[in-house]
């Protein structure tokens, strides 16, 4: 089963492929990966469709770990994260090392900031655990990682770990990689639409670089 379901996602992907969208999407990525011309709504449109009736845990998760160890293009990836975000595995804490793998050999940002919002969905079935996980992430030498535990709560909004927020930043505020800067402006500016006099407050508490004060403020008048 779970080598048909990864066939008939590759096999779909190259129906839906479009050679003339192909190389502008691979300059847009800074990619060494090829892709295939198909845009990320239908990638996971496919994925939806194809596995629609698959409730095994273990057959979705081993199809997405082939399809991310064996892809020869980027859209391989993009529906083996697309399987990882069906409801038979969110929040399931099992994925936490699936999610942590794709952050860690993906390393860039379109795979990290979709792997991303699975960390939210485990922080959500388990606060308590997954916030101890999140501070151990946001110290850890691969910064892809420290950013996915800075943007891991985006969309949260009032149910948002406040502590593990300010730890996150916090711990990597004096790091001057772009990514990281940005990824503390998103995590404020997105916290703002439903805290704003938080963010306010620790805005004007830390000397936060300019890319994330600009982010962070983008919205507060």
């Amino acid at each position: 089963m779970t080598a048909t379901l990864a066939d008939s996602i590759r096999t779909g992907l190259q129906e839906l492929a479009d050679p003339a969208i192909a190389p502008a999407q691979q300059s847009y990525l800074k990619s060494t990966m090829p892709n295939l011309g198909v845009r990320v709504p239908a990638a996971r449109a496919l994925v939806r469709r194809l596995a629609k009736g698959e409730t095994d845990a273990g057959v979705l998760q081993q199809t997405a770990l082939e399809l991310w160890r064996q892809a020869e293009f980027r859209e391989e990836r993009y529906a083996a994260l697309a399987l990882m975000a069906l409801p038979a595995l969110r929040g399931d804490p099992a994925t936490l090392p699936v999610h942590e793998e794709m952050i860690r050999s993906g390393a860039w940002w379109d795979y990290v900031d979709e792997a991303s919002h699975r960390l939210r969905e485990l922080l959500d079935a388990d606060p308590e655990r997954f916030a101890v996980e999140m501070r151990i992430w946001a110290d850890d030498e691969d910064f892809w990682v420290r950013r996915a535990a800075i943007i891991c709560q985006v969309g949260r909004k009032g149910a948002t770990d406040l502590g593990l927020l300010e730890y996150a930043i916090l711990t990597n505020i004096d790091d001057d990689r772009f990514f990281i800067h940005k990824a503390i402006g998103t995590a404020l500016r997105e916290l703002a639409k439903s805290n704003p006099g938080w963010v306010r407050a620790f805005a004007a508490q830390h000397p936060l670089s300019p890319l994330s004060r600009r982010e962070a403020l983008k919205h507060l008048a």
